[in-house]
């Protein structure tokens, strides 16, 4: 196998004004970008071929995917949690919400840090803390420690996607960096809900324990890819130096756009309504739907497809030319819309049917939302895309942290207080978009 090889975005000497243009050749069978001044190109990945873009999307898509698969790979263990640790459904959540907050701080840190050094040292030292931590929480003796492993564990798997984020967006522009971020937010997106179906398959033959070494062990793969596949995307000319004041401006530069600052937080309130469902769903089909452990996990697998419609749509109509705002004008009614849909039908009894219908139409609404806030929330902020992506982590995260226990402390016993959470974050998000974002003041996307 090939060793990794460093994007070098300077032009030799005697080609000054096309210190930015590149052609792409093969190292064994790693895609490297070499200088060419042959070519004009305005984003050194726009030459790669689609047998590149595969290596690029594999890659960044499995580092996307361990956040996720982190936060949501045991949920169908928790009744097993509870019963062997004797405590309470919110006790049990609270080691939910301590990954996602972990997950949040984490990104905070490790997006500047790599506009700082580079993608790849961030993710090797990130995700060698995350292996530690999955070690430590199947070793773990009591609730407590488990929640401490968990807060390390979400804090080590920050890494993968706001790297992965930054790493496409140093690659990409326009048109081509809606179809990259889309299939990161296929990922991003799909993962959550295919966790728990995995999850539960795993407890077919083994304890929960052995759900957190077989984290340790994607952990280590994922360890594996960077260090032989990845390739640097931000040389050391384009990287920032040290100082406060560059850490300052970069922040300022993400919270004086307005557009960035609105649709970050429908971003993070998009998330939260998504993670109301993931954080409550165990307890409430489990144990008040009676599902068993297969068939919760086929729910999700039935979820998922709704995930990978709202996608790739909403990408296909980015591409061919709609607005990602006015994508998201939509999506917000309708994430509104089947909140009310779930606590109405709830009330009147309609059971089953009643909670997963419109649920599934719910979940299909945030898959067309992701790749709109990715792509918005980017587009502008390339000098600044590490520190962009971890903002939008952290809010993903950080909020769904905080918000989502609150159907815990409402409790489980139906479908009404998840839906309650799922309309208020939808009412939040389209007062956000309407007052704050303003479609209409959106410019169009560049080609």
């Amino acid at each position: 196998m090939a060793r990794p090889v460093v994007l070098d975005r300077c032009a030799p000497p005697h080609t000054p004004h096309l210190s930015r243009t590149f052609a792409l050749t093969y190292t064994g069978s790693i895609p490297a970008i070499t200088p060419d001044s042959a070519v004009n190109h305005a984003h050194p990945g726009d030459r790669l071929s689609a047998r590149q873009r595969l290596v690029y999307i594999l890659v960044l898509g499995a580092l996307t995917a361990l956040g996720p698969f982190t936060i949501d790979l045991y949920l169908p263990a928790f009744p097993v949690l509870q019963d062997e640790f004797n405590v309470s459904p919110a006790i049990i959540q609270l080691t939910l919400t301590g990954t996602m907050i972990g997950f949040g701080l984490g990104q905070l840190i490790v997006g500047p840090w790599s506009d700082k050094v580079g993608r790849r040292l961030p993710l090797l030292a990130a995700t060698s803390v995350h292996l530690v931590a999955c070690v430590g929480a199947a070793l773990s003796p009591d609730i407590y420690w488990l929640g401490a492993f968990r807060l390390i564990m979400g804090f080590g798997a920050a890494a993968g996607g706001v790297v992965a984020m930054a790493m496409v967006r140093d690659l990409f522009g326009g048109r081509p960096l809606v179809k990259m971020l889309s299939r990161l937010a296929l990922v991003s997106g799909l993962a959550p809900v295919l966790a728990p179906v995995i999850g539960s398959q795993l407890l077919l033959f083994m304890d929960w324990r052995g759900i957190f070494w077989v984290l340790a062990l994607y952990g280590a793969v994922v360890i594996v890819c960077v260090a032989l596949l990845i390739v640097e995307t931000l040389p050391r000319g384009e990287r920032h130096g040290d100082g406060h004041s560059t850490v300052g401006q970069r922040y300022r530069a993400l919270f004086s756009d307005r557009t960035f600052v609105g649709v970050a937080i429908i971003g993070g309130m998009t998330f939260t309504g998504l993670f109301a469902y993931l954080s409550s769903s165990s307890f409430l089909f489990q144990g008040v739907y009676g599902f068993d452990a297969q068939q919760y996990g086929l729910l999700f697998a039935v979820n998922s497809i709704g995930v990978v419609l709202g996608v790739q749509t909403s990408s296909l109509l980015m591409r061919r030319g709609v607005g990602p705002q006015w994508i998201i004008a939509c999506t917000t009614i309708a994430l509104l819309a089947m909140a009310i849909a779930i606590m109405v039908l709830d009330i009147a009894g309609a059971g089953l049917w009643g909670t997963v219908l419109p649920l599934f139409l719910f979940i299909t609404a945030c898959g067309f939302t992701f790749p709109c806030i990715q792509v918005l929330a980017l587009a502008n902020h390339g000098k600044e895309a590490g520190t962009a992506a971890s903002v939008l982590g952290a809010l993903n995260f950080g909020l769904a942290g905080v918000l989502s226990p609150i159907v815990g402390v409402l409790g489980v016993s139906s479908a009404l207080p998840m839906g309650a959470v799922m309309g208020t974050t939808a009412v939040i998000s389209i007062l956000l978009l309407w007052f704050v974002v303003r479609p209409r003041s959106v410019p169009a996307l560049s080609h």
